[in-house]
Formats: C-alpha cells, sequence, structure tokens
C-alpha cells in the first residue's frame, strides 16, 4: 500500500511539471502555473526531505524536460552530433537544471521541520522563490527560462511586474499557490485567504490601467528584416554574397523608414571582411535617406585575439555594441578544460567569443538613444534597467534558427514581451527565422513577422521617457523581502535553542 501511494506522488509531481510547462508560451495557459505549484506543494506535505527532493526532482524533469526539449534540435540538426549524443546531452541538460526544484522541495520540508510546520503556507513560496533566482542569475551565468512570472504576462498578475519585476510576481503565483492549497486543505483561515487572493489578482488588474511611462516624441516608422536563412545554411560562403544582396535589396525598398533592425549576425561574415566593400556604401546610402540601419556581425580583432559578437549603427550616428552576457556552451565555454575537452572529443565546434564592458555608451537612432540586447541578453533584466533613463527605446536582434521549428522561439518571445512591460519602452525584436516582433511598453505584441519566412515587418514606434517603479528599485527590494522572511521562518528554532 505504501509503495502504492508513493507512486501515486511521484505520478503526480511528473503531472505538475508538465502541468506548469503548459502554462507558458506557445501552450498559453497561465493559470495552470499556480495550480502546478499547488500540486507540487501539496507532494512536500507531511513527508521526509529526501521524498520532497525526489518528488520535486520529478516535477523539474516534467517541466524541463517538455519545456526545453529544443536543446536537442540544437544539438543534433545543427551542432551535428548524433542522435544518442545528441539525447544524452538533453538529458543530462533537463537533469541538471531540474535539481533547482528538488533543492526548494528539501529546503521547504527542512525549514517546516525545524519550526514544527507554522508558516508552512509562506515557506514553499519564499524558497520556491530564491531557488528561482539562484537558477536564474548565478548559476553558469543565469538561466532564467520558464521562471513563474513569465507565464503571467496575460493574466491580472502582469500589472505588478513594472512594480515588482518578475522575481515579485512570481512570488505572488507561488503564493497564490499556497494559498489555494490552503483553501482546498479547508484551513481554519480560509475565508481570510480567499479576501487575500481575490484582493492581489484584483489590485493586478487595476494596476494594469496605469501608465508608468510618457511619450516623448512623435510616432517612428520602422522596419524589421528577416531573412529566414536556416543555420545549416548561413554560414556558407557560398551563400554570404545572396544574404548579404536580399537584406540590402530590403533595406533599399525601405528607406521610407526612420529606422531598420537586421537581426543577429544577419551579416556571415567579421567586420573586417565586408566593412570597406559593403558597410561603408551602406552607411553613406543611409546617411543620404537619412534612415538609421541597425546590422549585426561578428568583430575579429586579430591583434589580441578577440571575437565579439556585435551590434553597428549605420547613418547619421554610428556606434558600436560588444554583447557582454554571453550564452554558455554557445559562445563559451565554463568549467574549462573539461567542457571543452568533452565537446571536442564528441566533434562539436562552438564559437567562442570575448564578453564587450559593461559600460558601453548607448547605440542612437532616429535622433534618439536605445538599448541594445543581442539573443539570449534580453533574458537579464539588469542590462536593461541600468542605462534605462536616458533610453527611448529597446531593440534586440535573435537567431533562433538554431532550434528550428519548436516551441523555443515562442518561449523566448514571451521573455522579450516582460522586458517592454518592466521598462515602459517599445521593444523592436528583429529575427533570423522569428519570432520577428513590435511589442509596445504593456508588454503586448502590436505586429509580428510570420515565423520562417523571409519577409519585412514594417510598423511605427513612440519614444519613451520616464521609468516604472522596478525601473527605479531593480531586484533589490524584492530579493530583500524575500530574505528576510526565509530568516523569519528559521527564527522559531533558533529562539527554542536559545
Amino acid at each position: 500500500m505504501k509503495q502504492l501511494t508513493n507512486r501515486f506522488w511521484y505520478l503526480l509531481s511528473v503531472f505538475a511539471g508538465i502541468l506548469f510547462t503548459l502554462a507558458f508560451a506557445p501552450f498559453n495557459f497561465p493559470y495552470l502555473a499556480p495550480l502546478a505549484l499547488s500540486l507540487l506543494f501539496a507532494t512536500w506535505q507531511n513527508t521526509s526531505t529526501k521524498q520532497a527532493l525526489l518528488r520535486a526532482y520529478l516535477f523539474g524533469l516534467g517541466s524541463f524536460g517538455l519545456g526545453i526539449s529544443w536543446v536537442y534540435i540544437s544539438i543534433h540538426d545543427f551542432g551535428g552530433s548524433s542522435s544518442v549524443i545528441a539525447g544524452l546531452l538533453t538529458a543530462f541538460f533537463v537533469g541538471f537544471w531540474a535539481i533547482f526544484p528538488a533543492l526548494a522541495g528539501y529546503l521547504s520540508v527542512k525549514i517546516q521541520s525545524l519550526n514544527n510546520r507554522n508558516h508552512s503556507y509562506l515557506t514553499s513560496p519564499v524558497v520556491w522563490m530564491l531557488v528561482e533566482y539562484l537558477r536564474g542569475r548565478l548559476i553558469l551565468n543565469g538561466f532564467p527560462w520558464l521562471q513563474s512570472a513569465y507565464s503571467q504576462l496575460d493574466t491580472p498578475l502582469a500589472g505588478y511586474i513594472p512594480l515588482v519585476g518578475g522575481y515579485g510576481t512570481g512570488f505572488l503565483v507561488a503564493l497564490t499557490a499556497s494559498g489555494l492549497l490552503a483553501i482546498v486543505q479547508k484551513s481554519r483561515c480560509r475565508y481570510l485567504l480567499i479576501f487575500a487572493l481575490l484582493s492581489i489578482w484584483g489590485t493586478g488588474r487595476y494596476l494594469q490601467s496605469i501608465a508608468w511611462t510618457q511619450a516623448i516624441g512623435e510616432p517612428i516608422k520602422v522596419s524589421l528584416l528577416q531573412g529566414n536563412i536556416t543555420q545549416d545554411q548561413k554560414w556558407r560562403p557560398e551563400n554570404k554574397l545572396n544574404t548579404l544582396r536580399w537584406y540590402q535589396s530590403m533595406t533599399e525598398a525601405h528607406w521610407d523608414s526612420a529606422i531598420i533592425v537586421w537581426p543577429e549576425t544577419s551579416i556571415p561574415a567579421y567586420l573586417s571582411d565586408v566593412n570597406d566593400w559593403f558597410l561603408r556604401p551602406l552607411n553613406q546610402a543611409a546617411e543620404q535617406h537619412q534612415t538609421s540601419i541597425i546590422v549585426s556581425l561578428p568583430i575579429n580583432n586579430t591583434e589580441v585575439n578577440e571575437k565579439y559578437n556585435a551590434v553597428m549603427t549605420l547613418g547619421k550616428q554610428t556606434g558600436v555594441y560588444k554583447k557582454t552576457h554571453l550564452l554558455p556552451f554557445g559562445e563559451y565555454l565554463p568549467w574549462q578544460p573539461i567542457s571543452g575537452l568533452i565537446l571536442n572529443n564528441l566533434g562539436m565546434r562552438l564559437g567562442l567569443f570575448t564578453e564587450g564592458g559593461l559600460d558601453q555608451p548607448l547605440l542612437k537612432a532616429a535622433g534618439y538613444p536605445f538599448i541594445t540586447t543581442i539573443c539570449y541578453e534580453d533574458a537579464f533584466d539588469e542590462l536593461v534597467l541600468k542605462p534605462l533613463s536616458t533610453a527611448a527605446f529597446l531593440i534586440n536582434v535573435t537567431n533562433d534558427g538554431w532550434f528550428g521549428q519548436s516551441i523555443e522561439p515562442y518561449q523566448h518571445l514571451q521573455i522579450a514581451r516582460m522586458r517592454a512591460l518592466e521598462t515602459g519602452r517599445y521593444l523592436l525584436r528583429a529575427t533570423n527565422t522569428g519570432a520577428t516582433v513590435i511589442i509596445n511598453p504593456e508588454g503586448k505584441i502590436l505586429s509580428q513577422a510570420p515565423l520562417f519566412k523571409a519577409t519585412v515587418l514594417t510598423d511605427t514606434l513612440v519614444p519613451m521617457q520616464g521609468l516604472t517603479p522596478y525601473a527605479h528599485t531593480g531586484q533589490k527590494p524584492v530579493l530583500s523581502l524575500l530574505m528576510i522572511l526565509f530568516l523569519t521562518l528559521l527564527l522559531p528554532k533558533v529562539t527554542r535553542k536559545k
């Protein structure tokens, strides 16, 4: 009987993990996120730390097994590995990140046992969010994929994002989950909990009506180019001229736009190889037509053996931005020299880039400074918040072609929407294969190009000024509150010992 009970909880844990991922794009069932966490928190109750760790690990396998399955496509289809090697590496990747829900389960039960399970409905949300922060910021340069708040961009809780950011909003998701569990279990204060949850969600709906930032100019016409060049064809030498001709011809057809954006590494060559015969004439034409062109390409400094993933502005106001937050195992290799030896033996050759400086000046287009992020950088709000006071809009260039026709482009777009909502700025997002979009300051998609089609998306943006409350404070107040709550949960045991 006990064995059957354990099997039920194990299956429920995996099921809850799958439900959690279904809350995110492209499935978009956001209300499943608090439901899934309620089920997860239920599996931790009245059990040992060992059982909680195992059940939460199974939750992680269910969630990440579905949610980051696109890693296989990147390794197998475009990394050149066999299906066996790609499968093993994907399984390792999923298993590694599943450790973090397991850690949350272990700590939650451990803390509850220390204080005789007092405050049990507060413990799980606090621990869950602190572990999300650990995963999203501190391990392997951060992996903030499938974090709770991203699932809530189209619910009333989105109203809290400009106020307390992703971690504060994620805490409210987890708190809702814990409250729902208490209500179902007929807690003595269930009516108070019902009122509290209704107040939290109702306040979120009201907050959505507040405009935190203001326009500072007239609408600007913009065009975003989507070349739809598959990753296995992009860097072939015989395709370079055709690629450059396509982007040049599409640019020349849209000289009436004030800003034209090309996607990440849309120029499949180093700056030194194309500067004289391609970029300089294009820059002169842009200046003549009073158009700002944002292009992306690698820069190779052979004198010091450094390579940068970079964005350049052409036209009247020129400049260069070098990517600062590099992708582990894609643009640099952590755990050296072990990781390098393993990947070399597997026959995988990855680009090794150098980080750009954190104090780079903002690029300008159409007379306005803007914040640049390259691909994965848009998952880290600190890169956007620090220089925001002088920026009128955001531009992200991305190449999600590495992941084919998987769920990854939809998830990445969800992350980009969060940055627009946090900052109260328009976001132009130009990608190679999709999703190329224009997002408004409320995090809503104004227009979007079809995926996997060579096309140009043309619309307008409005330059904005002002700061949201979260842009003023950043993560520190929310993290400080979570740490205070965490330490408070440990106090009863400390007091008894004294």
